[in-house]
């Protein structure tokens, strides 16, 4: 194992931050996995001890047929931002800015200099662009925050890798993963050794979120220039891990597990191991996910479990007004499965309270929420 310590910039005098790679295995293939780059996400950076104990055994029994690069902690500058006692991981405290947003657009930065240097072979396409990708990066001003630093960093890690996991949670949920539509069928065995409840696939969720970032650049160049033989090189999904009180050991151990078995499935772990379940989830367009919000204010009751196969029309939770008694039922308004519920019980404007994940599509424009 290689640890590899990089520090961000901008760090106030007498201080720094640190992001730790964790890198193992040698070969021709290489994988990426990062963990709670939504810093208050904490479950995938459970599974990421996990896999980090499994790694070092898999590779000292010299089972390791690529290299493997680990980010257990892909956020420190949200891990330190806690506000009396409550942890704030998902916005940077400093800028309000979304720390899984706007990364850098690696096609539209190299699409020129590609110009006439592409064929018909497919691999020496791919050793081009991911060259050009690191240069594009490394050729880049000097960040202008520790946030954009943070995100260079993270991208130059993992615009190489045959395959990227952005390990995360959300509230209260089901397992859930959201990647390209086109690389559902590789990911499908991904999704039922983790008995994902829902996959959301869409090309563009508006947010430039990291995984479209390392994997929709291979579809952009690929349509930009269909003369040229351009694979999808990049495999890559968020993988929302349960909820936010998801951390348990068994739980967490066997998440890794499943996640190394599919890496064995990539070709980057030798030995035998378990067949993936037949039995999965059919993915959804992200078009087709309803969001639930309150009319108004007041506590929450939700009416439907996590997992419920619930129709237009069927309720998904009630708010009650403590002062005027106002009471309101909010409904489903497409068929499918409620997979995400939030947390807090008492309703906000704007905010969601409940995912509906439906075949569908209902939804245009941007569809990551903030």
């Amino acid at each position: 194992m290689q640890r590899i310590e990089h520090v961000l910039p901008w760090g106030c005098p007498g201080t720094e931050r640190r992001l730790s790679v964790f890198r193992f295995g040698s070969g021709p293939c290489k994988a990426y996995i990062q963990a709670s780059l939504h810093a208050d996400e904490l479950p995938g950076m459970r599974v990421a001890v996990a896999l980090k104990h499994r790694l070092l055994e898999l590779e000292a029994q010299g089972r390791l047929t690529g290299v493997v690069e680990l980010v257990p902690v892909a956020n420190p500058i949200g891990l330190a931002q806690l506000f009396q006692a409550t942890h704030q991981g998902r916005f940077e405290f400093a800028s309000g800015k979304n720390f899984n947003r706007d990364f850098f657009d690696l096609a539209g930065a190299i699409a020129p200099a590609l110009d006439g240097s592409l064929g018909q072979d497919g691999p020496a396409n791919v050793r081009l662009i991911r060259a050009a990708m690191q240069a594009a990066l490394e050729a880049l001003p000097p960040a202008e925050s520790e946030l954009q630093g943070l995100q260079r960093l993270l991208l130059g890690h993992a615009c190489d890798a045959d395959l990227v996991l952005d390990l995360h949670c959300d509230f209260e949920a089901l397992v859930h993963l959201y990647a390209l539509p086109q690389q559902w069928p590789q990911l499908r065995p991904l999704a039922a050794r983790l008995m994902a409840g829902a996959v959301l696939t869409t090309e563009d969720g508006g947010g430039s979120s990291f995984d479209e970032a390392c994997s929709a650049p291979w579809l952009q160049l690929a349509r930009r220039f269909p003369a040229a033989k351009i694979p999808l090189a990049c495999l890559a999904a968020t993988v929302e891990l349960g909820g936010m009180a998801d951390t348990e050991a068994k739980r967490a151990e066997a998440s890794a597990e499943s996640i190394l078995a599919f890496l064995a499935e990539q070709g980057l772990v030798a030995g035998d191991w378990p067949a993936a379940p037949r039995d999965c989830c059919e993915a959804t367009p992200f078009e087709g996910a309803e969001y639930a919000y309150a009319p108004h204010a007041g506590v929450v009751s939700f009416l439907q479990p996590l997992g419920a196969r619930v129709k237009v029309g069927d309720p998904l939770f009630e708010v009650i007004d403590p002062l005027d008694d106002r009471h309101s039922v909010v409904r489903a308004s497409t068929d499918g499965v409620l997979y995400v519920r939030e947390r807090m019980r008492f309703a906000q404007p704007g905010l969601w309270l409940a995912k509906v994940a439906g075949k569908t599509p209902i939804r245009q424009g941007r569809l990551l929420s903030d």
